[in-house]
């Protein structure tokens, strides 16, 4: 079975405050001497993911 995709629409901020977040996730896990892995492609995803602008209608 496929895994499903999932879609996430954030703003800079937000999408800022994510990366910050993983990299102290990271560092918190690297402090442990625990693995990073799945944290570390996390950020490339995100850091490679395309910036989509869209409208957002507010009623």
């Amino acid at each position: 079975m496929r895994n499903p995709k999932y879609h996430i629409y954030l703003t800079h901020d937000e999408r800022r405050t994510v990366i910050h977040s993983l990299v102290d996730l990271r560092n918190d896990l690297i402090s442990q001497g625990r693995y990073t892995d799945i944290i570390d492609e996390l950020l490339i995803k995100l850091t490679k993911a395309k910036v989509k602008r869209i409208k957002v209608k507010e009623v």
